[in-house]
């Protein structure tokens, strides 16, 4: 595997596995564009990558915690992906190579990059260890995890998975099927009166647990029956054969959500079939589907930002006094001079040019706090007059619509 040298190729690329070898480096293009354009803005200084990775860091932890849908948790969330691949790569290799039994390392790979949120959540930059030493143990922590977890499953039966899993794992498997709110609450009342009527006998340990056998079955059907009630649009009535079908689907759902099958993109699609998984991928794709991709994760980004645009002229207007509330409206909403406003108001024309003035640098600060805390765009003569420019055309439209609404 080529360790990767520079910043733009740190933060914007991701290992590529053929047969189970990491051979080389696919970009991203949305990545390589951020990055990009993050070094064209900063300073000589920051060019190391533990800058650049802290950096990220704060921006995923600042917005985790302030609002999850914003695009800015994606993509600082890809970025540190991108950056901790080495990381990831050496951690599934070592432990691949310390059990006897043959592992592949992209299946640990892959096990550990999924819980990058979950590494991010435990890093804490004040304790004043590297996040690569700190990601490098988590990701074994979290492969062992994995791997206890499916030697569990391995070992027990269906029935005894039942016993085991919880509420809230069994509601995510059975999600897992795509399975409506009303038939997961029928299989969750069926897996409830199995776990109160039926448990292992003396003698036999819960990890080899038998299906029940009829009687059995039948007084789970009676309990689910009792208290169907509490289910809408539950069945009328069910036997202890229903029962049976529903638990082994149930069974089936919560194996395979624990124990899901990792399948290599390289790998044959069939015993009789020399193709993989690979072939079905146009050649163009990065170049067709990729672009199109990017942009209309550019365009909801757009939308985005001028959604909270309008969030932060609106609720900088609101604390304008009524005078000044007055003056835009007859200003914008009317469309009167400077000349007829002060006439209206019986004062002078560049009292009221100063008050206007006021205002417009007023929205323009708290447009500019924004930008600098929330999108750390660097406010040159340039950005301060597109901004100036959008605050009038917000206040043209804005007043020239009276019944929209106002947040107080």
């Amino acid at each position: 595997m080529r360790s990767r040298q520079s910043i733009l190729e740190i933060f914007s690329t991701f290992l590529c596995f053929e047969d189970d070898l990491a051979t080389r480096w696919i970009v991203d293009g949305r990545l390589r564009r951020s990055i990009q354009g993050c070094l064209e803005r900063s300073s000589e200084n920051a060019v190391s990558p533990r800058f650049w990775a802290l950096y990220w860091y704060q921006i995923w932890q600042t917005e985790s915690l302030s609002n999850s849908r914003s695009p800015r948790v994606k993509i600082s969330a890809n970025h540190l992906a991108a950056y901790l691949q080495e990381v990831c790569y050496w951690s599934a290799q070592k432990l691949a190579a310390d059990l006897a039994k043959k592992q592949l390392i992209s299946d640990f790979f892959q096990i550990a990059i999924i819980k990058l949120d979950r590494v991010m959540k435990g890093f804490n930059v004040d304790r004043g260890i590297e996040m690569k030493s700190y990601a490098s143990l988590a990701f074994t922590n979290a492969i062992k995890d994995t791997l206890r977890q499916r030697q569990e499953v391995e070992i027990c039966t269906d029935w005894a998975l039942l016993h085991k899993v919880s509420q809230k794992r069994s509601i995510e498997s059975l999600q897992q099927l795509g399975l409506n709110p009303e038939t997961i609450s029928i299989y969750i009342l069926a897996w409830q009166c199995f776990k109160t009527i039926y448990a292992p006998t003396n003698g036999q340990g819960l990890r080899k647990l038998d299906k029940p056998d009829l009687p059995t079955l039948n007084a789970i059907a009676d309990l689910f029956n009792s208290e169907r009630g509490t289910i809408i649009n539950a069945p009328t009535h069910c036997d202890g054969e229903t029962i049976f079908q529903w638990l082994t689907s149930f069974g089936a759902a919560v194996r395979s959500f624990l124990y899901p099958t990792l399948v290599s993109a390289s790998q044959p699609k069939s015993a009789s079939d020399d193709t993989e998984f690979l072939d079905d991928f146009e050649i163009t794709f990065q170049a067709s589907l990729l672009t199109q991709t990017i942009d209309r994760e550019d365009e909801i980004d757009r939308d985005n930002q001028r959604s909270d645009l309008q969030k932060i002229l609106l609720r900088a207007l609101v604390k304008f006094n009524v005078e000044s509330q007055r003056l835009l409206q007859m200003y914008y909403g009317q469309g009167l001079t400077q000349k007829e406003i002060a006439s209206q108001l019986e004062t002078k024309q560049y009292t009221v040019s100063r008050r206007l003035t006021n205002v417009r640098e007023a929205l323009l600060t708290a447009l500019c706090t924004w930008s600098q805390s929330t999108l750390h765009k660097t406010l040159d003569a340039n950005v301060m007059s597109d901004m100036s420019i959008t605050i009038e055309e917000w206040l043209k439209v804005h007043y020239s619509h009276p019944d929209l609404p106002v947040e107080h």
